[in-house]
């Protein structure tokens, strides 16, 4: 941070300390640092019609990711899943509305797709990374496609063996102890589309954990959330994720007893 924005970056700033600055480009920027809506113009009480109208797309948007049903052609394409032999399971929740109402099925597999698992897939791998369309499927659809094929080549470079990937409708954080119990990897890597808000829609999270099994809880579980354009970066998520898939691996521990060790490029960005 240089001498000009530690100035702006002042909390009690006054009318007398403003004057000289152009405010323009200090409103510029407060927002270059964060998709939340800062400093938006008003007319009296109300905001302006542009700001309103933003809202309501963005609540639109919201509920369309929320709302809307994981096509693998449609949200990843027919290519992508073709070369990460992708596949699709589901949860024990029948419908999307059933999702919503019940979380707790969200957390288990029903009977077909565990037996598709135990059929398709190799147990004891290194990595295991799952996608699971979580609460916006947009998220899933514009993030999954950049970020599965740094995670898969930096998994490669280290001599992890990565077991097959495959997708989880209506899926919730918790499936990743039953992934653990079933195919009994060392880090379990659950790609999940986050609760969207107002600021954006296609925010992605990465839930990990060490040997999950149906004892964890979220105590047990590591979280890389803001996986997007205007957050963490597909290529800083990556980094990050297999980072802390190593310190699971040598450790042996996930969640809160294990800290993540953030590289020097994202330490300066917080501390910037």
């Amino acid at each position: 941070m240089n001498a000009e924005d530690d100035e702006l970056a002042r909390p009690n700033l006054t009318e007398h300390d403003l004057q000289g600055y152009d405010l323009s480009e200090i409103v510029r920027k407060v927002r270059a640092r964060t998709p939340a809506r800062l400093l938006t113009d008003r007319t009296g009480a109300a905001y302006r019609t542009k700001t309103q109208l933003e809202l309501r797309e963005a609540h639109a948007a919201a509920r369309d990711a929320v709302r809307a049903e994981l096509n693998l052609s449609t949200h990843l394409g027919d290519d992508f899943a073709r070369k990460w032999s992708l596949f699709e399971v589901c949860s024990r929740a029948t419908s999307k509305d059933e999702y919503l109402l019940r979380p707790d099925l969200g957390r288990h597999m029903n009977d077909e797709s565990r037996a598709e698992l135990n059929q398709r897939c190799t147990k004891g791998r290194d990595l295991q990374i799952v996608i699971g369309d979580g609460l916006s499927v947009t998220a899933v659809a514009m993030q999954v496609t950049r970020l599965l094929p740094l995670l898969c080549e930096g998994a490669e470079s280290r001599g992890w063996s990565v077991g097959e990937i495959f997708v989880i409708r209506h899926c919730r954080v918790g499936i990743l102890n039953e992934m653990g119990e079933l195919l009994d990897p060392k880090v379990a890597v659950l790609l999940i589309g986050e609760r969207p808000g107002l600021a954006t829609a296609e925010s992605l999270s990465a839930y990990m954990a060490y040997q999950p099994d149906a004892s964890h809880t979220d105590a047990n579980r590591n979280l890389i959330s803001n996986i997007h354009a205007r957050g963490v970066s597909a290529e800083q998520a990556a980094v990050r994720i297999l980072n802390l898939a190593a310190a699971m691996i040598n450790t042996r521990k996930s969640g809160c007893q294990l800290r993540e060790e953030l590289p020097a490029a994202n330490r300066q960005e917080i501390a910037g």
